[in-house]
């Protein structure tokens, strides 16, 4: 069976809901990242015999929007393309997919990563058919399709919170974790350790030149313990998880290069590192 090595990776700076990376859709975030690995690769778009990407927010973003995102990067019609969907998850499985193709011998170059802009989600109305009475809901696809349980009826952080009682993990080492996880992002970008991994991207502005962008927007240098501590629970005042210690709602993409041991030998290419084994929880 062939083995599977990463042999180049690139992401976008990730940026905050409705910040710095707003104005683009997931599919330009994607492009974007699908284009800069090919060529940090060292090889052509023509090599390249699938591209899969993860995104959760595919409403309004049209048909196959990974193929959208592969012909913006400049690859043939030729390469086809998947969109992979299984919520938080959908970028690793794009790559665990991506590992088991070249596994079984379909392939010996493929790209695979993610995707999401957040601040694009549209709202949806039912209105298929017209309403013969009263008032419209619109619905927040951002929330629906990706932060509420679709079995429990209820918002993935009061889920957070059970898992924190389940397991003993209290508010406090919540916090603290949350804070540990900020400070080692700004010693990191301080110690210049990302810039290897991001692709600056270039952001229109109303007046004057675009202004690049190469730096993660939602690390804070100004937070400390004592802020955390005393923002609320989100959703339920019995839940430990807050605005400051759970995930943020981000916009960003990132995409790597798979290759087959052989193929990478044969090429010339010496890889990041080896994809050994994965696993599937739900």
């Amino acid at each position: 069976m062939r083995e599977t090595v990463i042999v180049s990776a690139a992401r976008t700076p990730f940026g905050k809901l409705g910040g710095v990376l707003a104005p683009f859709t997931a599919v330009q975030l994607g492009g974007m990242v699908i284009k800069e690995a090919i060529q940090r690769a060292g090889i052509n778009g023509e090599q390249v015999e699938n591209v899969i990407m993860g995104q959760v927010l595919q409403g309004g973003c049209g048909q196959i929007p990974s193929r959208q995102a592969t012909r913006l990067a400049g690859l043939p019609w030729e390469v086809p393309s998947e969109t992979i969907n299984k919520v938080c998850a959908s970028g690793l499985r794009a790559v665990t997919l991506g590992d088991q193709i070249i596994r079984a011998g379909d392939a010996h170059i493929i790209v695979a990563g993610g995707m999401e802009s957040m601040s694009n989600a549209p709202y949806f109305v039912h209105a298929r058919w017209g309403l013969r009475m009263g008032d419209a809901r619109f619905v927040d696809l951002m929330v629906h399709d990706g932060l509420w349980c679709a079995f429990y009826n209820r918002h993935m952080a009061i889920h957070g919170g059970e898992v924190a009682r389940e397991y003993g993990v209290s508010r406090e080492e919540q916090d603290e974790w949350a804070l540990r996880s900020h400070r080692l992002a700004i010693a990191a970008m301080d110690g210049g350790r990302l810039k290897e991994e991001i692709v600056p991207v270039a952001v229109p502005q109303k007046k004057g030149d675009p202004k690049v962008v190469d730096t993660d927007e939602a690390p804070r240098r100004d937070t400390n313990l004592e802020a955390l501590r005393r923002l609320p629970p989100v959703f339920d005042p019995n839940n430990t998880v807050t605005a400051g210690n759970a995930p943020g709602v981000n916009d960003g993409a990132g995409a790597l290069v798979l290759m087959s041991r052989e193929k990478a030998h044969e090429l010339g290419i010496k890889p990041l590192a080896t994809i050994l084994g994965h696993a599937s929880v739900s």
